[in-house]
């Protein structure tokens, strides 16, 4: 027989070493009443892409770096809505010699995890990106990498 599959657990507000609030809006809400899950990606890349501009590791305008999710997984613990402000929660899971995986975690004015989320980010320097499309990159996982981001 199978067994169960474990539940995925929310991490406290203590495994989190940045934050950033960002306030709900009335667009965000779906018809169920709720923050549709859209948006909660939003926010993900709202809390890494800030977190590295504001540190100097990602310059959007004149950078020659860009990083690429290529994988993926969030969980779902509690419902938000608007209006409701919400704290991201953002760690380093990861780091590797050519990738790093955050954890954010989504919270909602009770402290209690709303969500949690684990991209892994492989930073490239915009010539490699040019160079090469995403399936070939896909396909070789062995090319060259970009490696910018260490904290």
């Amino acid at each position: 027989m199978p067994s169960k599959p474990h539940k995925p657990l929310a991490h406290p507000r203590s495994a989190y070493r940045v934050w950033r609030t960002i306030s709900t809006r009335w667009m965000d809400n779906d018809a169920y009443g709720h923050v549709n899950n859209v948006v909660y990606y939003s926010w993900f890349d709202t809390a890494v892409n800030a977190y590295l501009i504001e540190r100097g590791a990602l310059d959007v305008a004149n950078g020659a770096s860009i990083g690429l999710v290529v994988e993926t997984h969030c969980n779902y613990f509690a419902p938000l809505s608007f209006p409701q402000t919400v704290d991201v929660g953002l760690r380093v899971a990861h780091r590797g010699t050519s990738s790093v995986r955050y954890e954010i975690g989504i919270f909602g004015a009770d402290d209690s995890a709303a969500a949690r989320w684990r991209p892994l980010f492989e930073p490239w320097g915009v010539w490699q990106f040019e160079q090469s499309s995403l399936t070939g990159w896909c396909s070789n996982r062995n090319g060259p990498r970009f490696s910018a981001w260490h904290w």
